[in-house]
């Protein structure tokens, strides 16, 4: 509920459930031994939700959060139109940290809320660079 309660006003439900799981998220990987170099980062209307780091590979991860039994399953939001978002953003990540000579990957990380926990199923290599993205067209290779 969005309201106004003594001079701040409430987050709608969904943007804390969203919030929430970029937290596990991050937790998720750091626990397995990635080093998380940005959260949330912005180029204009681009962003990346999670930019990590393994060995020598720059991951980007995308973050799907959803109520258990919402009608859409969280990896059915990675749409071409956002991967072609996601590659995009990458790109201009990738121009500003002038890691060009370093292999990369998009990952996912599906969260479903049921209750007060968080539930966290991690998909490496959640697409393939090489796959059409929509308009025919090859997906740029950032390498």
């Amino acid at each position: 509920m969005v309201g106004n309660h003594g001079g701040f006003t409430a987050k709608p439900q969904h943007l804390v459930t969203g919030a929430n799981g970029e937290e596990a998220a991050a937790r998720f990987l750091t626990d397995r031994g990635y080093r998380i170099a940005a959260r949330n980062w912005r180029h204009g209307k681009l962003e990346l939700d999670i930019v990590c780091t393994r060995g020598n590979e720059t991951i980007f991860v995308e973050v799907k959060t959803r109520a258990q039994g919402s009608l859409q399953r969280p990896d059915e939001a990675l749409t071409a139109a956002k991967r072609r978002s996601l590659i995009r953003a990458a790109q201009q990540y990738i121009s500003a940290a002038n890691l060009w000579d370093r292999p990369c990957r998009f990952d996912l990380i599906a969260v479903v809320r049921s209750g007060d926990t968080y539930h966290v199923e991690h998909m490496e290599n959640a697409f393939d660079l090489s796959q059409p993205v929509g308009s025919g067209n090859t997906a740029w290779q950032p390498w």
